[in-house]
């Protein structure tokens, strides 16, 4: 075997290390150990130098060109080169496989009772185990295998649920942000209080629903009402005088915000007023400067003559000055006044002044109230903080009592199945007690010296249950000529059977078949006698019979009892309908004798 050159392992035995050391069963041994990863062999390789690996690790180890025996070194039995690995010097080891194989094994996921060999485990239940914790596909949380199809149906917050509206697909965790945009999702109109109207038609609706309540149309200038569509012209001339109320209360803001504005407009003006005196200013000097430069006796004459007031002076001056003048026709009125600007009245500047006084009030008051307004808002940003730390432990919080919660789920479920599998088996117990109790009462009522007495109570009510055909027949209990010997019963018609249906009470015999039917002699050939007892100790009613050995109900029973034989006209109704002694406290008695003669 050694000198014949082995085929590597095959990809199907090369995919998995040696088995956990914790699944034997067992005590543990070193040669059924992985001399490389120290688990249970896994279809062993056994190398030139003696050693095993399992394939998975012996072509791992060799998969990167030769390597030194890791085993021989540690046991300073270094060879070379019976000490290398490589490829093709170790051959499958059959013998300690099967040796690994037929060890005994145990699961070692928890809860899980599996037992059987290495092999079987291998086969059956590596993989497969119900109770092996894997991670969930989706959301990565850990969770035993037979537990995933209820994870990925009920508890996978990554799930994929299809909205039972537009069916459209969306993980679970965005149900509500789905339920808010879903075109389909049933709304109610507030209202006509119509239900199941689709998001993509309310617009639609609310557009011709009378009922549907709308602000007022003066709701910009302060009304709070929200009125019917139908009632919004009754609410107006209901209110008409409100709405004037408020429109004046607006117009009244809109005019002191419009004041607010004046000191802008005054310093405009003011502007204005500055250039107006610049304009007059050049015009002075234009003037001074025309009068500078013309001739001396004219224009000194036509001054002397305006100072006497001579008119006829003042009109050759004018003339005179006249031609040298630019073509301005509304200077020479102006020339009239004195050349020197005039200066705003004392009322405008006052009232300037007061305007400017009280702006800068109304800033200084603004200043305050901001100062005021940043204490607030830095009074604010550390309540916010606090919030913000207790809405962060908060969280926390939830996020551990949610995961106490579904750990509290589980623990719930699992002791839900618990009970029940102990009600089932409870249910199990009562019906064996019941039998069990049925087979004690049946027990005590047996006899074992072929004499049997039955007692029926309620009469009245089984004769009435037979009459109605609910009940028509009733069987006794078991009895026995011996404790070894025939099984016998006896059945009863209170209506009859037969010819004496309706007419008389039908009492029969019937072998049933017994524990010791093997030792007794067959067919079953004994004298019955079939009694009705007179509980005044009169007249019985008696009849007997020998049995027929050809009849198949004498024959050693195949069934759990043979054919009833006996009497269809037993007893005549008429004696039980009339005042007898037969029935006492709605009870009766039967009493069947066998002849134990032989036995």
């Amino acid at each position: 075997m050694a000198a014949q050159e082995p085929s590597p392992p095959s990809s199907m035995e090369n995919n998995k290390p040696g088995f956990p050391k914790k699944i034997l069963a067992n005590k543990l041994e070193d040669k059924h150990l992985c001399n490389c990863c120290h688990n249970l062999l896994r279809r062993p390789f056994q190398a030139q130098c003696g050693h095993r690996f399992c394939s998975y690790c012996f072509n791992r180890t060799v998969s990167n060109g030769p390597q030194k025996c890791n085993a021989c070194i540690k046991e300073d039995i270094f060879e070379e080169p019976t000490s290398i690995l490589k490829q093709g010097c170790a051959f499958p080891d059959n013998a300690a496989r099967r040796e690994v194989e037929n060890l005994s094994a145990v699961c070692i996921n928890e809860s899980c009772i599996w037992k059987g060999s290495i092999k079987e485990y291998e086969l059956n239940h590596e993989g497969k185990c119900e109770f092996m914790i894997i991670p969930c596909p989706s959301c990565k949380e850990r969770i035993r295998f037979n537990e995933l199809e209820r994870h990925n149906e009920r508890e996978c917050p990554e799930r994929t649920l299809n909205c039972k509206y537009c069916k459209e697909p969306f993980h679970f965790k965005n149900i509500k942000a789905h339920d808010e945009i879903c075109p389909k999702y049933p709304m109610i109109c507030e209202g006509c209080a119509k239900k199941k109207i689709p998001r993509e038609k309310y617009v639609d609706h609310i557009k011709f629903c009378s009922k549907f309540r709308t602000p007022c149309r003066f709701h910009v200038v302060g009304c709070d009402m929200s009125v019917e569509k139908e009632k919004i012209h009754d609410h107006e001339r209901a209110c008409a005088y409100e709405h004037l109320n408020l429109l004046l209360h607006y117009i009244m803001g809109m005019k002191v915000s419009m004041e607010g504005l004046q000191p802008q407009g005054l310093e405009l003006a003011g502007h204005k007023l500055v250039e107006l005196h610049q304009s007059l200013r050049e015009l002075e000097a234009r003037v001074s400067l025309l009068s500078t430069t013309s001739s001396g006796p004219p224009v000194q004459g036509a001054a002397s003559s305006s100072s006497s007031g001579s008119g006829s002076g003042s009109g050759s001056s004018a003339a005179a000055v006249a031609p040298l003048l630019p073509p301005l026709p509304c200077l020479a009125p102006t020339l009239s006044v004195s050349t020197s600007f005039t200066p705003l009245p004392s009322s405008v500047g006052a009232a300037l002044e007061l305007q400017l006084h009280s702006e800068k009030t109304k800033v200084a008051e603004l200043g305050r109230r901001c100062v005021d307004l940043e204490v607030k808002a830095g009074t604010f940003e550390n309540v916010v903080c606090v919030l913000n730390r207790e809405v962060e432990r908060f969280a926390t919080t939830m996020e551990a009592s949610n995961r106490q919660h579904r750990l509290d789920q589980d623990k719930i479920e699992a002791l839900s199945n618990k009970v029940r599998q102990l009600e089932r088996t409870v249910g199990l117990k009562d019906l064996t007690v019941a039998e069990m109790e049925g087979r004690l009462r049946e027990m005590s009522a047996t006899t074992f010296d072929g004499v049997f007495v039955w007692r029926i109570s309620d009469f009245t009510k089984k004769r009435q249950d037979a009459i109605a055909g609910r009940a028509p027949a009733m069987f006794s209990p078991a009895f026995y000529t011996s404790k070894y010997g025939y099984k016998m019963c006896l059945r009863i018609y209170l209506n009859g059977d037969g010819t004496g249906r309706g007419s008389h009470l039908s009492l029969f015999f019937v072998v049933m078949r017994g524990l010791n039917d093997a030792l007794l002699k067959w067919p079953f050939n004994q004298k019955v006698t079939l009694m009705l007892l007179d509980q005044s100790n009169r007249e019985h009613i008696i009849d007997a019979f020998r049995p027929d050995v050809t009849s198949s109900s004498f024959q050693r029973p195949v069934s759990e009892m043979n054919i009833a034989s006996g009497c269809p006209l037993f007893c005549p109704l008429s004696k039980l309908d009339s005042k007898n002694s037969y029935i006492r406290d709605d009870t009766i008695f039967i009493k069947a004798i066998v002849d134990l003669t032989g036995l």
